[in-house]
């Protein structure tokens, strides 16, 4: 069953109810890469149908975009070994710039990775100053379920 206009228009006809909570999963993963995609209106799309648990779509949500996140902070431990490198995509000034903004900042600006263009390079970022995976993990955890919970208040607030 698609989610009548929502799921037409902006779904394609995707029969929401089959992707279920792994499609939800993985739209959230992509989402938190530095790939460009959209998980919340999957999300709200999903609890609009009313099929669909709304606790299991916010762990579904929030476990895949955190992830996602996880795998920009691999990336970026693993760029920050080749620094300095010929074919290293940032300069080392650029490079420079980022970490003094994250250190002025500190892990709590991890806070903010659920917001639009800054949240995925902070990841990012995160991983090439080397921030320890587990405090990276509560922090994203936070913030990702935090942003997906918010959605599905107000959702439930204007459809009450």
């Amino acid at each position: 069953m698609s989610c009548g206009l929502l799921g037409s228009v902006l779904l394609a006809n995707v029969d929401i109810i089959a992707l279920g909570y792994p499609g939800l999963f993985l739209a959230a993963l992509i989402a938190a890469t530095l790939l460009p995609a959209q998980s919340e209106l999957l999300l709200l799309a999903m609890l609009a149908t009313g099929r669909l648990e709304p606790g299991w779509l916010l762990l579904a949500a929030t476990s895949g975009n955190v992830f996602g996140s996880t795998i920009n902070w691999a990336f970026g431990r693993f760029l920050a070994r080749h620094r300095g490198s010929r074919w290293f995509p940032v300069s080392e000034a650029a490079m420079a710039k980022a970490e003094r903004r994250y250190r002025r900042f500190g892990e709590l600006s991890l806070l903010m990775s659920w917001l639009p263009l800054i949240g995925d390079p902070l990841t990012l970022i995160a991983g090439v100053l080397r921030t320890p995976l587990s405090r990276f993990l509560v922090l994203v955890t936070i913030a990702k379920a935090g942003r997906y919970a918010v959605l599905m208040a107000i959702h439930g607030y204007l459809t009450a």
